[in-house]
């Protein structure tokens, strides 16, 4: 039985190692594995108990000490709080529409309640971008850059109340493309918005596609342009590349409020743990008031919701 809690201590340790050195595996399927951690968190106690109750006392400080490890790398997503910097205040959103299939109606009732400023959107086609402006979505927000494609999974937009300008299709891979265009908030600097969809690793063909996008996500530099990217990253707070991203300017919203944990997919069936792989990514220097997720009927994705605050023009 010691052998075997020290088997167990091994395997969890490395995967603590992994974390905290930002390895999310070379290839597929072993770039899936970080998605899980906060799952494995958990299971870290079962090694514990393991060698607790066989009284392996050596082993069983060594993973309580690999415990606290992973939970030191996910538990802070979890506590957190508002903290406004003075400047507008914009309320945005994202939504994945899962292959047009999410509800317009429940939709733009959903930008109504929350009086959503910005909302970008995923896995447009143009089937659901009419259906969009039938059920009235640019009544409430009039300005709009969008990217619809066939494919039903690669396109986007972005839908606002406040004024676009150089709005832009930025093609990734297999018809996925970025919407982007700069937000004119009144009393604000302007900012870069980016509606994102990047490829699931969920084979090898895809994770190339994905790596890709990762790879062009620009830095959110002091000097430079405030920037603001929403939607699906496929990509959760686990994985090295998002924290790669997060070091060049950015911040989570949801993890700044303590909503970091709130998961975003799947909602459909799927047999999978809950995932939050929606985020909010936002410039370091816009405050962050509040985040949520919301369902939207038909979609696979919760809504993901952010209040902000931006630096003052």
């Amino acid at each position: 039985m010691t052998g075997a809690c020290w088997a167990a201590v091994g395997v969890w340790a490395l995967i603590a190692v992994t974390r905290w050195l930002g390895y999310d595996g070379p290839v597929w399927p072993l770039v899936m594995f970080p998605a899980l951690t906060p799952y494995l968190t958990l299971a870290a106690l079962l090694p514990v108990a393991l060698c607790l109750l066989t009284r392996r006392w050596l082993a069983g400080v060594a993973a309580l000490a690999v415990f606290a490890a992973l939970l030191g790398f996910v538990a802070p997503r979890a506590f957190g709080g508002p903290d406004p910097a003075r400047g507008p205040a914009v309320r945005v959103m994202s939504a994945n529409l899962k292959e047009g299939s999410a509800d317009p109606g429940a939709l733009v009732a959903l930008v109504r309640s929350l009086r959503v400023d910005v909302l970008a959107v995923s896995e447009l086609p143009p089937r659901e971008l009419a259906r969009l402006t039938r059920a009235g979505l640019t009544g409430v927000l009039p300005y709009a850059v969008t990217n619809p494609a066939w494919s039903t999974t690669g396109g986007t937009a972005l839908f606002s109340r406040y004024p676009l300008t150089d709005g832009q299709r930025l093609p990734l891979v297999d018809e996925f493309v970025e919407t982007a265009a700069v937000l004119h908030v009144p009393g604000a600097r302007p900012v870069e918005l980016t509606a994102v969809h990047y490829c699931a690793p969920v084979d090898p063909g895809q994770y190339t596609c994905w790596r890709y996008g990762i790879a062009r996500i620009p830095p959110a530099l002091p000097t430079g342009p405030v920037r603001l990217l929403l939607g699906d990253f496929n990509l959760t707070m686990d994985y090295g590349a998002l924290r790669t991203v997060l070091d060049t300017g950015y911040r989570d919203a949801a993890s700044v409020v303590g909503q970091g944990l709130s998961t975003t997919w799947p909602y459909d069936g799927t047999p999978v743990p809950p995932l939050t792989i929606d985020h909010v990514l936002a410039d370091r220097r816009i405050g962050v008031s509040a985040a949520g997720t919301y369902p939207i009927r038909n979609s696979d994705h919760r809504a993901v919701f952010a209040a902000l605050t931006l630096p003052a023009a």
